[in-house]
């Protein structure tokens, strides 16, 4: 059992940025490949960003690609999403996902995952 824990949601600017955390209980983090999920009010889920298990490995969505960056700390059980250059349109509640994988470099972009964090809300205001 894995338990995610977001931190780092917030109220910002345009053009401001925010650090997203993803805290995962647990001895088996590495076991998992990671990534950020978005849900804004009216639509659907959206994928974000992922990681691999190694950390070697990332994909992006290409409304997020230049601006933000996605991390892992797998000495810290801990995922990380830098935006940056922050637009209206990126506001949604924010969801960490993992999934266990066997392929230490292999990104996961769609369900199913795992588990699910219970998500940090992120607002950019014009």
């Amino acid at each position: 059992q894995v338990q995610l824990v977001e931190s780092g949601g917030g109220l910002v600017q345009a053009g401001g940025s925010l650090r997203l955390s993803c805290a995962a209980s647990g001895r088996t983090f590495t076991s998992y490949a990671m990534a950020w999920i978005r849900q804004a009010p009216g639509k659907e889920r959206e994928f974000v960003a992922g990681i691999s298990r190694s950390g070697l490995n990332t994909y992006y969505a290409d409304s997020v690609k230049g601006r933000f960056t996605i991390s892992r700390d797998n000495a810290k059980n801990t995922m990380y999403l830098q935006m940056n250059s922050l637009k209206p349109e990126d506001t949604a509640v924010y969801y960490c996902v993992a999934r266990r994988e066997v392929s230490a470099i292999k990104v996961v972009t769609t369900d199913p995952y795992d588990y699910w964090g219970q998500g940090t809300q992120v607002t950019v205001s014009s």
